[in-house]
């Protein structure tokens, strides 16, 4: 056999080895760091350090052991050199009325957290219950939240919590000690109770009462209908988007800011439901003065059973590009 070819098959026993795992390595990078963009790159480097490695691999951990510590102590490191991820609602309180909705953060000022696609998720159809699980480790408050801890005990946290790695295997993955990992966890767990992440009772995204919902939200913004949007958002619902630092809290102000400063005639905008972060989603599309139809972002909704109790729009266009969609529409 040429060189040539033992290469050729050692590239397709590697990519029979791990290509199986990309999916959820590409959940676990998003998870700590907050951003789909960064997770692609973190994952591609993963891979790339892999392969350099697997000749020398000896298989005293599991294929899949083996990447998980590769992509954690890649994603570490990328986090020393950055700031962490949030949202306007990490910075301060709501603002004080809807007139104040408008007020962008300075360029470079803040990293903000971006929303992860579903079909970015595992499928495993044997085990749907995996997938359950794997879309509310993936819920936006959470991984909100979960950005506010260390580095490394936020890799403690998700790779006990959310992956089910034993100490001993999470000692292994971060070099360090079961007594480390056992502290970590606990101050870990301690910080985001303090954090209060968005309580349990979301509805599934294919609960016929969330898509209604959804349809409600793009029905409202497509028409400019602000009745239709008392009818979606519950009254104590909040609303915040990037990059802008002010948010609403309350029906009365989210309604009357989205009526007053975004809305606009019906007609300006488009909106294509998706899902994103195991959450009812809509791709948003804003007519430009020429009548084009070009990609402004994503929202992301949380449904209950009593309405959206927060809408969360992320105004960056290259964000479409993620749910595998062109950056404008035809008319």
């Amino acid at each position: 056999m040429t060189a040539q070819l033992r290469q050729a098959a050692d590239r397709d026993r590697f990519a029979a080895d791990t290509e199986r795992f990309r999916r959820e390595l590409l959940a676990h990078c998003y998870r700590l760091v907050g951003s789909a963009h960064d997770a692609e790159d973190l994952v591609q480097d993963t891979y790339l350090r892999a392969w350099r490695a697997y000749p020398s691999f000896e298989g005293r951990a599991s294929f899949r052991t083996w990447l998980y510590t590769i992509a954690t102590n890649v994603c570490l490191t990328t986090l020393r050199q950055r700031r962490i991820r949030i949202l306007p609602s990490g910075l301060d309180g709501p603002a004080s009325g809807p007139e104040h909705g408008s007020n962008p953060v300075a360029p470079g000022e803040v990293s903000w957290l971006e929303p992860f696609p579903d079909e970015w998720i595992a499928s495993d159809a044997d085990d749907p219950a995996a997938v359950v699980v794997a879309r509310e480790s993936l819920r936006l408050a959470l991984i909100a939240s979960v950005q506010h801890l260390p580095a490394r005990q936020r890799a403690i946290l998700l790779l006990r919590d959310v992956l089910a790695f034993s100490a001993v295997e999470t000692a292994d993955i971060l070099g360090t000690t079961t007594a480390a990992v056992k502290s970590g966890l606990q101050r870990a767990r301690a910080r985001l109770r303090e954090l209060e992440p968005e309580p349990a009772g979301l509805l599934e995204p294919g609960d016929p009462r969330s898509r209604a919902l959804l349809d409600g939200y793009i029905a409202a913004f497509e028409s400019a209908d602000a009745h239709l949007l008392e009818q979606v958002l519950r009254a104590d619902a909040t609303l915040e988007a990037t990059p802008f630092r002010d948010w609403q809290a309350g029906l009365a102000n989210c309604v009357r800011m989205l009526d007053s400063q975004v809305l606009n005639a019906p007609g300006k905008w488009r909106l294509a439901a998706t899902t994103a972060n195991g959450q009812p989603a809509a791709l948003l599309y804003r007519r430009d003065p020429e009548g084009t139809l070009r990609a402004g972002g994503v929202v992301v909704l949380s449904p209950t059973a009593s309405g959206v109790s927060r809408v969360v729009a992320f105004h960056d266009p290259t964000l479409v590009a993620l749910f595998g969609c062109a950056d404008r529409l035809p008319d």
